[in-house]
């Protein structure tokens, strides 16, 4: 059943690096291809987000002497994960996985590319304030519910549903559809995070 224009399917970061031999796999993160793809067929309005990170980004653990991936850090905006130089622009580990059916997405929101600060949600950087301009895509759309798929379930998709909801979209993530990384219970507290929020958590 095709999905009404107020509905909008984004598709989070499906790219080489967060999938398996990428430079930050998700554990089984290409498993998810075939149904996302199929998803798509069913949503009118169809958004792809795309990590796209400057060559030596500062939430690259290589730019912090001493510091390891994985380790947190504080920056001028909050705590940040240091994560292994990935989805460097222009690169194949920043380019979607050859199976995703691009052909399908209206818009590609990028993010990451302001060298100073991480962006995890598709909706703002990590200090929360400074817009990706996807907000108000959806609103000249029409749209008033998102779905969320992707990749990482506990990091980059739980924080671009918890934007949209508290921006009020009608919000719904389906996990079936997701990988996770699970940093230290990271998946359980973006679980609890996302129901606190009010978004949809489904399969």
């Amino acid at each position: 059943m095709t999905r009404p224009e107020t509905e909008a399917l984004i598709v989070v970061d499906v790219q080489n690096d967060f999938c398996p031999g990428g430079a930050l796999e998700v554990p089984d993160g290409d498993a998810i291809l075939p149904g996302i793809n199929a998803l798509m067929e069913a949503f009118q309005v169809v958004i792809l987000t795309q990590d796209w990170h400057p060559a030596g980004h500062s939430s690259f653990a290589s730019q912090h002497e001493g510091k390891s991936p994985f380790e947190v850090t504080e920056m001028p905006y909050g705590a940040q994960v240091l994560w292994p130089d990935h989805c460097v622009q222009g690169t194949t580990g920043a380019a979607f996985h050859r199976d995703l059916d691009t052909d399908r997405a209206q818009m590609i929101v990028r993010k990451g590319f302001r060298p100073a600060i991480d962006s995890y949600s598709a909706f703002f950087e990590n200090d929360h304030e400074t817009p990706t301009g996807l907000e108000g895509y959806l609103r000249e759309r029409g749209v008033d519910t998102v779905t969320l798929v992707g990749l990482a379930l506990d990091f980059c998709v739980h924080y671009s549903a918890v934007d949209a909801a508290r921006l009020g979209f009608r919000t719904h993530v389906l996990e079936q559809h997701c990988r996770a990384i699970d940093l230290e219970s990271s998946l359980e507290e973006a679980l609890e995070s996302m129901k606190a929020a009010g978004v949809e958590l489904g399969h």
